[in-house]
């Protein structure tokens, strides 16, 4: 058993109106010197597989349904 971990973010130059939203009210509650926020999405996996095949299952999870190749990017880290 592995655990997967895949982090997935707009690629540079995407808009990205979340991470604006929240700088945005990170600077109405008072918090100063923010010069920027990027919102990402993390999955968490445990796979019943040996690293090589769950890091080539999430290269694929990524490629058909978690990712969109046209404004995100991801990474995969298997432990």
């Amino acid at each position: 058993m592995v655990k997967a971990e895949i982090k997935i973010e707009l690629k540079p130059g995407v808009a990205d109106p979340e991470g604006e939203n929240t700088k945005k009210a990170l600077e109405l509650l008072g918090f100063e010197n923010i010069k920027g926020c990027k919102s990402a999405k993390l999955f968490e996996m445990e796979l019943d597989m040996g690293k090589v095949e769950a890091k080539k299952a999430c290269e694929e999870m990524c490629k058909k349904l978690l990712a969109n190749p046209v404004i995100q990017t991801y990474k995969i880290s298997v432990k």
